[in-house]
């Protein structure tokens, strides 16, 4: 040990730069000291770490994402079976709309498919009803049709305030007309016109002597009119069905509370 001090003395003797005139080239200049310290100061503000107050900021953020933006990892057997079915009835509604525009492949029949529609519309029927209420003179047509003339405003009713509360849209995007306005038909879900069209259907074939060639054509009639709604792409092929039903229900309301002929002479001496 003292041989490698000694050593290491003699070398720091020998060595030129640590005589005195030589000591000022081992020192760092002070203005490089002073542009490096400068420098620091400058560039240490860009690299600041971010406060913690931005981290849970974000955290809180995407905490409170709408359901919409989320994905759901582990989706129902239910919900997975509903969106199926939604698509299958989008698909089929949208390949069933051959007459939706003028240059779909059954756009030249667009106008005739629209005149069966219009068939099943609420306006003509409770128009026609109405005269021929007027224009009745014996008692039991006159309680058939004021029974009638319920069952359509119960019709249009329930099928405004369910198409408002739903608000879903037809499988092509187009505006209602004004026959629609009129009878608040706006929405897509449930279909009035079919609706409309099985109320009456049933109607008449509970309460009117018909042949069975006028009952069979007054079923496919109904099935037409429905159709016909899905064929010009207002409808859903589930809307049509869902207004099939709600007709049914509907006339089996009607005859529940079914007004005798009293209440309907009463009723027309009023108005």
């Amino acid at each position: 040990m003292p041989a490698s001090q000694s050593r290491s003395r003699a070398r720091d003797r020998n060595n030129v730069l640590n005589r005195a005139e030589f000591l000022s080239l081992n020192q760092p200049l002070k203005g490089a000291q002073e542009n490096r310290s400068s420098s620091r100061k400058t560039t240490g503000p860009s690299v600041q770490a971010p406060p913690p107050n931005e981290g849970s900021k974000e955290r809180r953020q995407s905490q409170q994402l709408p359901e919409e933006d989320c994905m759901q990892l582990n989706p129902s057997f239910k919900g997975i079976a509903f969106n199926s079915l939604l698509a299958i009835d989008i698909c089929m509604s949208k390949r069933l709309g051959v007459c939706a525009n003028r240059a779909a492949s059954w756009g030249s029949a667009r106008s005739m498919v629209k005149l069966i529609g219009i068939t099943g519309h609420g306006i003509p029927w409770i128009g026609g009803t109405i005269i021929c209420l007027v224009k009745s003179s014996t008692l039991a047509g006159q309680e058939v049709l004021m029974n009638l003339l319920l069952a359509l405003l119960l019709d249009i009713m329930t099928v405004a305030g369910m198409q408002k509360l739903i608000k879903r849209r037809g499988p092509y995007d187009m505006s209602p007309g004004l026959l629609d306005y009129l009878t608040m038909d706006i929405y897509a879900f449930p279909a009035g016109h079919a609706s409309r069209a099985a109320m009456i259907s049933k109607f008449f074939l509970n309460h009117l002597v018909l042949a069975v060639p006028l009952r069979i054509l007054l079923v496919l009639w109904a099935f037409c009119v429905g159709l016909s709604r899905v064929m010009i792409g207002r409808h859903h092929i589930t809307d049509v069905v869902s207004g099939f039903v709600i007709g049914y229900f509907q006339f089996k309301l009607v005859e529940l509370v079914w007004m005798s002929s009293n209440t309907c002479q009463m009723l027309i001496s009023i108005w």
